[in-house]
């Protein structure tokens, strides 16, 4: 038997590089799965490769409150409870200074990251608390530390700390729990992105830096923080709420 059978899980940006391989571990490991992104090719691409019988898309942005209200009810009537929340979606915004930044583009990032987790957590919450359940909050190593040019990413990501403690406090009565993770470079479509945005005409030196300063000399991938979202949504973790996983490869140490 796997360590989530029996259990449902949301998560959101479940078409991208961690939330794929979120979702394909969660299925390996007993569970059903709503996969939420915007784009619908990509969900459904998903989708079938978890099969129907284990896995339903749900198409919607999260900085909509109606949206996030839809997908819950949606994990509810197709699976019949909501035990696993994983808000993951997340955008990085562009590389620039302070000084250089567009607030819209501030605004965007703040909307996706900080203001999507909050919509989330808003419309999971209540639907889990009659049975309990556990709310992972995909966050990052730029959470817990500045990041010269990503001043809205970083911004973003420490933001969620502060919901998620709030959201563990609050959340405990109902015996739910919420913690975030905080992955250090990973091999991901929003890395790639990034490396360009430092610099465009060389990105591959842009990695090549990065990795110098990982204490294990690589990027970690996808499969590794997936991993860290199933032990957290198990009930191995029954005992685990409020805290800052970092999965980052030593990096902050």
């Amino acid at each position: 038997m796997g360590r989530l059978a029996g259990k449902t899980a949301i998560i959101t940006g479940g078409a991208g590089g961690i939330g794929r391989a979120a979702a394909g571990l969660f299925v390996r490991e007993g569970a059903r799965v709503v996969v939420a992104d915007l784009e619908p090719t990509e969900v459904d691409e998903v989708v079938s490769m978890l099969g129907p019988e284990h896995a339903a898309g749900f198409v919607g942005d999260v900085t909509v409150p109606s949206d996030n209200e839809a997908m819950v009810s949606a994990a509810v009537d197709r699976f019949g409870s909501l035990d696993v929340f994983v808000a993951n979606a997340g955008i990085e915004g562009p590389v620039a200074a302070i000084a250089e930044t567009d607030p819209g583009e501030f605004d965007r990032v703040m909307a996706v990251n900080v203001r999507g987790v909050f919509l989330g957590l808003r419309a999971a919450m209540p639907a889990m608390a009659a049975s309990g359940g556990s709310i992972i909050i995909t966050s990052s190593g730029a959470g817990v530390r500045g990041v010269p040019g990503l001043a809205a990413y970083t911004a973003s990501k420490a933001a969620l700390i502060g919901l998620m403690r709030t959201a563990a406090l609050e959340g405990a009565p109902s015996d739910i729990r919420v913690n975030s993770i905080h992955p250090s470079a990973v091999e991901t479509d929003m890395m790639r992105r990034v490396e360009r945005g430092f610099s465009p005409s060389d990105a591959a030196t842009v990695k090549e830096r990065v990795i110098e300063d990982l204490p294990f000399r690589r990027y970690g991938t996808p499969a590794e923080i997936a991993e860290v979202m199933v032990f957290l949504a198990s009930d191995a973790a029954s005992w685990v709420s409020g805290s800052v996983q970092m999965v980052d490869g030593a990096e902050t140490a």
